[in-house]
């Protein structure tokens, strides 16, 4: 099966173990997904499956809007609630308010610390292995966006927000740092991902429908429109003739697209052959040919 599946991520599952559900509802072995999504994580991940593998590079780094909220009280090892508390308690006594202050320090670029327990590589090794194993772990800071970041009530120890970050931020690790400049410490309590990029919740398949779908077909119908996907690309269906060339790697001439960087070259409404780059004037190379 090719093309991009949007899942809804339910808790409890690794980006892993979501791969392994799919791999057995769609039987295509090939998956890769943009992105993860911490364990206790939910919502949006998307999936290329089958040829779509081979356009990866193009998504690019996705910005993602997120909804959760975060415990007053204690810090976490792991910057949520799967860790183990640190530290002793201390009682929160800062009113809403005074958190909405705090937290307008980390609107915009910031250089933030990931959390120990995560996947970034340490000469080639996720950190959380390695933490896992005893080894003292020295994760360096990472220049990230935080365009909107707004605490929406408290309840108790427990507020809930909302978060647009650029790729690369970790939510968790906001968590733990807002605790430290409130004084009493804080972990993500919980996390639900509504948007990367352009996927949003609305067009996302839950699990259980792909548990109950009666084969590929039924799936392939929830997937997005192929040519709906890299809508900054232009798309154009050619010929026999001009495919075969595209196929052997040859160069074509594109007369439409003067100023395209990037096409999408399709050989029916639905069937993605290639990308194809302009290398000059209308003359276009493919980069990636689906076969």
């Amino acid at each position: 099966m090719n093309g991009l599946l949007v899942l809804d991520k339910p808790s409890g599952l690794t980006s892993h173990d979501v791969v392994a559900i799919v791999r057995r509802a769609t039987g295509e072995k090939s998956i890769g997904h943009l992105g993860t999504l911490d364990p206790m994580a939910t919502g949006v991940l998307p999936l290329l499956l089958g040829k779509y593998t081979r356009l990866a590079q193009f998504f690019g780094q996705a910005e993602k809007y997120y909804e959760g909220s975060i415990r007053f009280g204690f810090a976490t090892d792991t910057f949520d609630a799967e860790g183990t508390a640190v530290g002793d308690p201390q009682p929160p006594t800062r009113s809403l308010e005074e958190l909405r202050e705090l937290s307008k320090r980390f609107r915009g670029e910031i250089d933030q610390v990931p959390p120990v327990y995560s996947a970034k590589k340490i000469n080639g090794v996720a950190a959380h292995k390695l933490a896992r194993a005893g080894v003292e772990v020295a994760v360096k800071p990472a220049r990230i966006t935080i365009h909107d970041f707004r605490l929406l009530a408290l309840q108790g120890d427990v507020a809930t927000f909302e978060m647009h970050v650029s790729a690369g931020g970790y939510v968790r690790s906001v968590a733990h740092e807002l605790g430290q400049l409130a004084g009493c410490g804080a972990h993500l309590a919980s996390l639900r991902r509504t948007r990367a990029g352009l996927f949003t919740l609305k067009e996302a398949v839950t699990v259980e429908q792909l548990k109950q779908a009666s084969g590929p077909e039924e799936i392939a119908a929830l997937l997005p429109h192929p040519r709906t996907l890299l809508p900054e690309m232009p798309s154009v269906t050619v010929d026999e003739q001009m495919a075969g060339r595209l196929r052997n790697g040859m160069q074509v001439n594109l007369p439409e697209f003067s100023q395209a960087p990037l096409v999408k070259v399709f050989t029916s409404p639905t069937d993605l052959l290639a990308i194809v780059r302009r290398v000059a004037g209308t003359l276009m190379q493919p980069i990636v040919v689906m076969g």
